[in-house]
């Protein structure tokens, strides 16, 4: 498929065509007569750090050692942190003009409780915590309170009323007389004195409605506690459309005369992005498609945003740079439109915006969830951390692995690789009663290079010492050189993408690809175009199912991906998604087959 006919594949099956977030908050301490008013406590949860958790309140990461000095030396998931309230007289703007403070619940606290010590609608708590339910009201959770309080004032209002009045009928005086000094009817007048049917007599006393108006005073009623606390489990109405609304942003750099290999590789994934819009079409799903070239730069960015289509749009797919990403993530926040970001995992949108879903597993998620699955599958091994000198270690994953291993009281040598003593340093430190288990503390090629070769040695002639290596996603990418090495040694990775090339699904979808685009996908890591595909295939079948606000649905979405698998948490109660998934791939030495299995 030629360079343009990529560009313009908006698309011939039935489907119309069309041509975050780092806030800056001024933080102040809050003052008023309650113990501790100037903080609140944040519970650490897996895979945060101190960064994140500093921009998720808007506040420094001097700010949080200041007030946690054990906090420079680390941070574990379950322990809490001190972090600076705001004034709520200056209390931080959002991008939609809201203020708020922040509230850690508190044992027996209710939602109730809350509009009462702070004078807001529950409404108005909810609508500042769209992750609020009655699973994630929860003690120590951190919630938003708006700072501007609900003043409620008695309430007037000017109804038009009828009063009677008496009147004595005067000689002469006839009905329709009456009726004209009054500005009754003569009907009216009747009904109000039936005995007129029997004719008017004068010193008669009669009934005259006079219409006037009268200014009522009502007190608001306050809320039953019972239905207040009760919306914390109302289910929310599913948002269905007839015709999904996609705009798709990518770099596609259409001036360019030959795209680059970064070009060609967003150009994959969109060209997968295509077929899973086909496959869906296939189960009664429609999609519109609305597609544009961001370029690399913002000028772009800002003038596809101003668009009339954009503001339409049920989904906003694309972003590469976090320059580009921010706008688009306030844009989709002030539209009330679901974002997501396929490619970085290192964006900051995701902390404060509820729209936005982060597909790239941010590292330290990933270094934590590889933590638990390497105690969980060799928890009860011998396990050795394996280093090769002057080659680049992946600390931030062997720091959570050691961290996770002295909470569970897993232990655990170390060992430097020399090759001239290698065999005998290893002998001190293998194992005949259990698996031995070697975690080299880099991940480079150079470093795997040096060590399997000795390492097949021991696993081939002392096969008692049942050796087997745990390493990392980049291994996917040395299987050239190492695959036979992988089988021998029963080499376990953990990784956040993997496509299993012999499955019947990735070969259907190579299929596919070759029949529609004359070609191939690249050989990169991760695939672009599956990628392209996982993304389509998950979030529009989810918003066929579930409506476009699917999020509330997020545990009945089921889709079996072919390299991306996908588990969304959200970040806080306020905050957008971050897909948790990672695999674990086995190279499995007996059967020489490889398995992915899904961490949950």
């Amino acid at each position: 498929m030629n360079k343009i006919s990529v560009y313009i594949l908006i698309f011939i099956l039935n489907l119309t065509c069309f041509p975050a977030y780092s806030q800056n908050y001024n933080v102040r301490v809050i003052s008023n007569n309650e113990q501790d008013s100037d903080i609140f406590y944040h519970t650490i949860e897996r895979g945060q750090t101190a960064y994140a958790i500093a921009t998720m309140y808007g506040v420094s990461v001097d700010d949080i050692y200041r007030l946690n000095p054990e906090s420079r030396e680390g941070i574990r998931a379950g322990d809490r942190l001190r972090i600076p309230q705001r004034d709520a007289a200056v209390a931080p703007i959002d991008m939609k003009g809201e203020e708020y403070i922040y509230h850690t619940i508190q044992p027996r606290e209710t939602l109730y409780a809350l509009t009462i010590r702070y004078n807001v609608t529950a409404e108005s708590i909810l609508s500042t915590n769209p992750g609020l339910s009655t699973s994630t009201f929860t003690i120590g959770k951190t919630i938003r309170i708006p700072a501007t309080p609900l003043e409620i004032l008695p309430t007037t209002e000017v109804k038009p009323v009828t009063k009677e009045l008496e009147y004595v009928v005067e000689k002469k005086e006839t009905i329709y007389r009456i009726s004209r000094k009054f500005n009754v009817s003569s009907a009216e007048l009747i009904r109000y004195n039936p005995e007129l049917r029997n004719g008017l007599k004068a010193g008669m006393v009669l009934k005259i409605p006079v219409q006037t108006e009268e200014t009522m005073t009502s007190t608001p009623v306050q809320p039953r506690e019972s239905d207040v606390n009760a919306l914390l489990a109302a289910r929310k109405g599913v948002e269905r459309v007839n015709m999904l609304k996609v705009a798709v942003l990518l770099p596609f750099n259409t001036n360019e005369p030959t795209p680059s290999q970064t070009t060609s590789r967003f150009i994959e994934y969109y060209e997968g992005l295509l077929l899973a819009v086909d496959s869906l079409k296939t189960m009664g799903c429609s999609v519109e498609l609305s597609v544009f070239d961001t370029g690399n730069d913002v000028s772009r960015i800002n003038q596809i945003l101003r668009q009339e289509v954009l503001k339409e749009a049920n989904l906003i797919i694309g972003g590469v740079q976090n320059e580009q990403i921010t706008p688009i993530a306030e844009f989709a926040q002030e539209h009330n439109i679901r974002y997501v970001i396929p490619f970085t995992s290192r964006n900051d949108d995701v902390l404060s915006n509820a729209m936005v879903f982060q597909v790239n597993t941010p590292h330290s998620y990933l270094y934590d969830k590889a933590s638990q699955a390497g105690c969980d599958l060799f928890g009860k091994d011998n396990i050795i951390l394996l280093s090769v000198p002057e080659t680049e270690e992946k600390s931030e994953f062997i720091t959570a692995f050691k961290a996770e291993m002295i909470q569970r009281n897993i232990p655990y040598h170390e060992l430097v690789f020399q090759a001239e003593t290698f065999s005998t340093d290893m002998e001190k430190l293998l194992s005949g009663e259990q698996r031995n288990v070697v975690v080299p503390t880099s991940g480079t090629l150079e470093a795997l290079n040096a060590l399997k070769s000795p390492l097949r040695v021991i696993a081939e002639t002392e096969p008692q010492y049942n050796l087997t290596l745990f390493g990392y996603p980049e291994w996917q990418t040395y299987v050239r050189d190492a695959l036979e090495d992988f089988y021998a040694l029963n080499t376990y990775i953990y990784t956040n993408f993997y496509a299993d090339n012999l499955s019947p699904e990735v070969n259907d979808f190579y299929v596919k690809f070759k029949t529609w685009y004359s070609k191939t996908p690249a050989n990169t890591y991760p695939k672009y175009g599956i990628l392209g595909f996982d993304t389509g295939m998950f979030f529009l079948n989810a918003m066929y199912r579930y409506g476009t606000n699917f999020e509330d649905n997020l545990t009945q979405v089921r889709y079996k991906s072919i390299q991306t698998g996908f588990d969304f948490q959200r970040v806080n109660n306020w905050g957008g998604f971050i897909n948790t998934n990672i695999f674990i791939v086995h190279y499995s030495q007996g059967g020489f087959n490889v398995t992915r299995t899904e961490v949950r």
